[in-house]
């Protein structure tokens, strides 16, 4: 007789308890739908849209010009022996009074210069020039052992500088400078240095406004016989 009641009994229905819910694991917790995805929001759909308009929006930006001033094979000891990577030193900039300066690290050499790319990108500083060519004033600066000088030349007297340095007027877009390093020949900080140094350059236009008077006034305390003429040519 229970043999019996159990073939009569009927089956269960789906929905119901005892019957295998669709979405659900065997111990009841929410089961994965096809190909392996989570049912619900979707969040890494959502992150893949974020990253195509970032991406997007780096593509379609200006133009950079990228110098790879170093590249350096760093060894780091680990267990069981030495696991070997490379360092890259790279400066950026617009050419239009625009750069920085970048360091990364990686186990490709594409890797690292791509981390440094990017690192000289977010750490990109605007130097104001004079004629869109040169700099305004000499400056100095210094970092550890590095010391460097750079003064405005002429028009046609070039780039006179070297290595690093040469690097970061060139993509800073620089036409006519003349500079002196003394000291630590590491290209690190040597481009510290010059970074310290063009940090400190001042347009005549940011003094006048610091100081409440116009351009003019202050090109005509050395004797300019054209300081009207000089102060309009001046556009930072």
């Amino acid at each position: 007789m229970m043999a019996d009641e159990v073939q009569n009994q009927p089956a269960p229905v789906e929905g119901t308890e005892g019957a295998p819910r669709e979405g659900r694991g065997p111990r009841g917790g929410r089961g994965r739908g096809p190909g392996g995805d989570r049912g619900g929001r979707g969040r890494d759909g959502q992150r893949g849209r974020r990253d195509d308009r970032r991406n997007n929006a780096e593509d379609g930006g200006e133009e950079l010009i990228e110098k790879l001033v170093h590249i350096n094979r760093v060894s780091k000891t680990v267990k069981g022996g030495k696991r070997f990577g490379f360092a890259a030193l790279v400066v950026v900039g617009d050419g239009k009074g625009r750069s920085g300066f970048g360091h990364g690290k990686a186990r490709e050499v594409p890797e690292a210069i791509s981390k440094a790319t990017a690192a000289a990108k977010k750490a990109m500083v605007r130097v104001p020039l004079k004629d869109g060519r040169t700099l305004h004033h000499d400056g100095n600066g210094h970092f550890g052992a590095g010391r460097v000088t750079v003064r405005s030349a002429p028009q046609g007297t070039g780039i006179i500088a070297g290595g690093p340095m040469r690097a970061i007027f060139e993509s800073l877009g620089v036409a006519d400078v003349v500079t002196k390093s003394v000291g630590t020949s590491n290209p690190y900080n040597m481009i510290r240095a010059t970074f310290e140094a063009l940090k400190d350059q001042t347009s005549p236009k940011s003094v006048a406004a610091r100081r409440g008077k116009k351009i003019a006034d202050l090109l005509g305390r050395g004797g300019s016989q054209t300081a009207e003429a000089d102060a309009a040519a001046i556009v930072e």
